[in-house]
């Protein structure tokens, strides 16, 4: 009895050991550290460089420089994530953002802002999906995926939410005053939710698959098996991150109006929503293996539409739709590779090592993307380099079940 309420604690199989208001207080910290720490900057940043004279493309490096530091903080936040669980990493990673979001509004000079965005990419790292993940992926147990399902729904409306509460901030406000309301918002919300809501004690690391027994983390990290799923997600995440940004100019190429395809992208984000409700019924009828390659593949495919039909542009609102959806997947599938594979018990570390290369691709693109277009000839050929992208990560997920089996 004693070993099956063990079990149960480690996996979080028994309702028991699992914080009571987890999923509302996650999904509802998720929209809001989104919205505000990723999400109002690139409606405010025009209003901060026609008030303060910096240059668009150094504003925007800032927040770039942002999305690395995440990338790399991740790394150890997950080993701290796996020994001590979730509370003390997101209630502090809250904080982190407040003050962050702060030292933006208060910044005098460029450098100043900048190194509120260094700040921010540490808030990101303790505070975005990868420790709710962990956070989900260890209370939930083979329950997870439902759970996960649930914090990314709500974490996909941080955009429907904050981007027009932004915009409407500051058609009365400046942006430093818009930023300082936000701020508020963020302190009101995320700290008090991380702290109160995640106490339950940090159920024990459950064992691996019987078929996996002992791995170690180390030798999992740098196993054959990681280093191919590490790379299919990079060259994945830098395809649909380039596709996102790039977007916009490409409908506008076709002579769609801006408001037309900024529809388009917009449409495409509740494609996430609706993809993301798809994924717990994929993952039923497929092997991870089939699964990963083929969602990789299917985000290669709407590249390659978008590239080839000239129009109308319902027809490429409706692919823009079916992008977003197949993101929204894999979100999710990213999410749960490290436990599909290798189970829960090194979650943080393994989730951290895989997914920093793809979060810096990630940060990349948009210039990477922006850089091409014109030496390639335009954003539909650019968009044929991307979908080719997105065949090779396929091609390589395609080595990456460790133990050759089924799953």
């Amino acid at each position: 009895m004693t070993d099956l309420h063990a079990r149960g604690a480690a996996t979080g199989s028994q309702d028991r050991s699992r914080p009571r208001f987890i999923l509302p207080a996650l999904s509802l910290t998720q929209v809001t550290s989104w919205g505000v720490v990723y999400y109002a900057f690139p409606v405010l940043n025009p209003a901060i460089t026609a008030d303060t004279g910096w240059p668009v493309a150094a504003s925007t490096a800032a927040f770039s420089a942002a999305l690395l530091v995440s990338a790399l903080a991740g790394i150890p936040i997950g080993r701290i994530l796996d020994a001590r669980g979730p509370r003390a990493v997101m209630t502090i990673g809250s904080v982190l953002g407040v003050i962050s979001v702060l030292g933006a509004a208060f910044a005098p000079t460029l450098p100043a802002f900048t190194a509120a965005w260094l700040l921010a990419g540490v808030a990101m790292a303790a505070t975005f999906y990868q420790p709710a993940f962990a956070a989900v992926t260890r209370w939930w147990g083979q329950d997870r995926v439902r759970a996960l399902t649930i914090v990314t729904l709500a974490g996909g409306l941080a955009s429907t939410v904050f981007a027009p509460l932004t915009a409407t901030l500051a058609e009365h406000l400046s942006w430093r005053a818009t930023y300082l309301v936000l701020a508020a918002i963020l302190a009101v919300i995320t700290i008090p939710a991380h702290a109160l809501a995640l106490q339950a004690p940090w159920p024990p690391a459950p064992p691996p698959p019987a078929h996996q027994a002992g791995p170690a983390s180390g030798r999992v990290a740098g196993s054959r098996t990681f280093l191919l799923l590490a790379s299919a997600f990079t060259l994945s995440a830098f395809a649909m991150y380039a596709v996102v940004i790039a977007l916009v100019p490409l409908l506008t190429e076709r002579g769609a109006s801006t408001t037309a395809a900024a529809w388009a992208l917009g449409l495409g984000g509740a494609g996430q929503t609706l993809g993301r409700t798809l994924y717990a019924a994929l993952a039923r009828r497929t092997n991870v293996t089939v699964r990963t390659a083929a969602l990789i593949t299917a985000g290669g495919a709407t590249t390659a539409a978008l590239a080839v039909v000239p129009g109308p542009i319902v027809l490429l609102t409706a692919l823009a739709i079916a992008a977003g959806m197949v993101r929204g997947n894999l979100t999710l599938l990213q999410a749960t590779a490290v436990p599909d594979r290798w189970g829960a018990a090194h979650y943080g570390r393994l989730s951290g090592l895989l997914t920093a290369p793809s979060t810096i691709a990630a940060a990349l693109a948009p210039f990477a993307g922006a850089a091409l277009a014109a030496p390639l000839g335009g954003y539909s050929r650019l968009f044929i380099l991307l979908a080719g992208i997105s065949v090779l990560a396929a091609v390589l997920a395609l080595g990456t079940n460790p133990s050759g089996k089924r799953r």
